[in-house]
């Protein structure tokens, strides 16, 4: 049996991650992706896939967003795959098979394959215990110090120094200060490691240390403009709005 699979990233280096995993899964192939919700709704339409790996915050439809739009009889087989833990309860109510926290390790991949394997050949099984085995590998503590490594040195970057972290390709920038520095990891992932209560992406491209930010004023096209006490200028998308007043504990 082959299956056809679906990974739903906005992320380029985290579909690529996926796709290098499953390259040995003879049985989830082929293996298509996009990269925002509304794509995946058309290649939902299109290619019915029995499997969907399917990232939770994206631009315009986020991942439930797709599901409760999809429409599709039988609903494939889903896991979630995103670096936020607190939407594990909502991840259960839809009846995902697995809750994939990024950054994850290949074992911890091939567990989420062995409950895909289970899910497809089986009727579905107690979903509480499922939630229950979710939860007990939910406890990511957030780091304290990042770890960036270059030809000639490695460098220990403590958070608290962090003023605002931006996407270069399959990098990102951190800004400390007036040094930057190269890391390779994908926003996501580098956003699931750091305290959720401190930093908030604003942008697709741009995750900001809230106790940097000094102002906050509208523009004109619904979107903010954030300025930091370094006198940095930053775009507080209308997608992500909703992220940063709950780290401020207000609306804007």
């Amino acid at each position: 049996m082959t299956v056809r699979t679906l990974i739903v990233d906005d992320e380029p280096l985290a579909r690529e991650r996926l796709r290098t995993l499953l390259a040995s899964e003879t049985d989830l192939h082929p293996v298509v992706e996009c990269g925002d919700g509304q794509e995946a709704l058309e290649v939902l339409a299109r290619e019915r896939p029995a499997l969907v790996f399917l990232d939770v915050e994206m631009p315009e439809r986020d991942g439930f967003g797709v599901l409760a739009e999809m429409g599709q009889t039988p609903p494939p087989v889903v896991v979630f795959v995103t670096a936020w833990p607190q939407h594990a309860l909502r991840a259960f109510d839809a009846a995902a098979v697995d809750y994939l926290l990024k950054p994850f390790t290949v074992e911890r991949f091939r567990r989420t394959l062995t409950r895909v394997r289970e899910r497809l050949t089986a009727p579905p099984g107690d979903l509480r215990q499922q939630l229950q085995r979710m939860f007990q590998e939910l406890k990511p503590e957030p780091t304290e110090r990042l770890v960036v490594k270059s030809a000639t040195r490695t460098l220990l970057v403590s958070v608290e120094d962090l003023d605002w972290v931006e996407s270069a390709g399959n990098y990102v920038t951190l800004h400390v200060g007036t040094e930057t520095h190269l890391l390779r990891e994908t926003m996501a992932e580098l956003e699931g490691r750091l305290p959720a209560r401190r930093f908030a992406r604003v942008h697709r491209s741009a995750l900001v240390n809230v106790d940097r930010i000094v102002s906050l004023s509208p523009t004109l096209s619904g979107d903010h403009r954030l300025v930091l006490k370094d006198g940095q200028e930053l775009t507080l998308s209308r997608t992500y709005r909703t992220r940063l007043e709950q780290v401020l504990g207000h609306p804007l």
